[in-house]
């Protein structure tokens, strides 16, 4: 079996890299453009009344699983779910993370799901592609809304569907991205601590506290007729946060209620807000790209901008030396 497995896997990799030579040599770019973030967003007519006006949801996640691992945690209860965003063409980082960090088997008596989430590509190879790898590895959910960086928001609230459809009595929920190295031993040990009672309507990262920014150049830019108040309430860097699994629940069902925003770390903070939730600030996050020494990556939980190679690295080095002091 596992010379099967391990065949699939050479051939998932040769498949990868010539799609991927392929495409960036006969075609161009794949990428989402409109004037509107989520113009693609329609809602059904049926069993529209009078009656169901007040209650029906502004934004239905009216989406279907194109891929889903509908049974990754029926066998046994997640201690921690991880949700890594991701694109089609990430084959090499979301590789790392299953070698490194996101190995499910890093922790004896400690069960953790790992799950990368995606949308659809307008490109049928990379679909296909990415099909093939989720036949071999079974840790890909995707939903038929069209991957675009402006869609971000609809990739979280997938994971947060899936955690509360498939995997509510999972203890924590951790969303991150597949550019960020995570110090698991920090994260289980320090933070979340297994040996200790769950806590519920819990909410950690990297706090920030700040307004929408109305420059039309910057990555960032929010629209007054999309957001018209001057200050965002407080959110966590989507590069990385923890919360219990039972506010996955929650901000979805929050979430068709609540008008979208594109920027997906902001809308989870809107979320929040309105769910009486206030996410605790923890300096064990960084959104920020950090030079490599043994002694300050223990101190951290996440570090951003992070290659495959680098993460292979720091996982490697970190794991020799843990019998060093610092």
């Amino acid at each position: 079996m596992a010379s099967k497995v391990s065949c699939l896997y050479v051939l998932t990799v040769v498949c990868w890299a010539s799609a991927l030579w392929y495409l960036s040599v006969t075609r161009p770019t794949s990428s989402y453009t409109g004037s509107k973030p989520f113009s693609h967003l329609t809602v059904a007519r049926k069993n529209f009344t009078f009656g169901n006006i007040r209650t029906r949801p502004i934004n239905p996640h009216s989406f279907e699983f194109l891929i889903n691992e509908p049974n990754k945690c029926e066998k046994s209860i997640p201690f921690l779910v991880i949700l890594i965003s991701t694109t089609h063409k990430e084959f090499d980082a979301r590789q790392a993370i299953r070698e490194t960090w996101g190995d499910e088997n890093n922790f004896k008596g400690i069960k953790i799901a790992t799950l990368f989430l995606l949308g659809k590509n307008a490109d049928p190879v990379l679909n296909q592609m990415v099909e093939q790898e989720s036949q071999i590895f079974h840790d890909i959910i995707v939903e038929d809304f069209i991957d675009s960086y402006h869609n971000l928001t609809l990739k979280t609230l997938m994971g947060m569907r899936w955690v509360a459809t498939f995997c509510s009595k999972a203890k924590y929920v951790m969303k991150t991205d597949s550019d960020i190295f995570v110090n698991m031993d920090n994260l289980i040990y320090k933070l979340l601590k297994p040996s200790t009672k769950p806590r519920r309507r819990y909410f950690t990262g990297y706090v920030i506290n700040g307004g929408p920014i109305r420059d039309v150049r910057s990555k960032w830019y929010m629209p007054r007729d999309l957001y018209p108040d001057s200050n965002y309430p407080p959110f966590c860097s989507g590069t990385g946060y923890i919360f219990s699994a039972d506010v996955a629940e929650l901000i979805y069902k929050t979430s068709l209620h609540t008008r979208l925003l594109h920027l997906e770390d902001v809308y989870v903070g809107l979320c929040l807000r309105k769910l009486g939730i206030h996410p605790f600030q923890n300096s064990g996050f960084n959104h920020w790209k950090m030079a490599y020494s043994l002694c300050r990556y223990r101190r951290v939980i996440t570090v951003h901008q992070i290659s495959p190679e680098e993460m292979h690295r720091i996982w490697n080095d970190m794991s020799s030396k843990k019998h060093l002091r610092c």
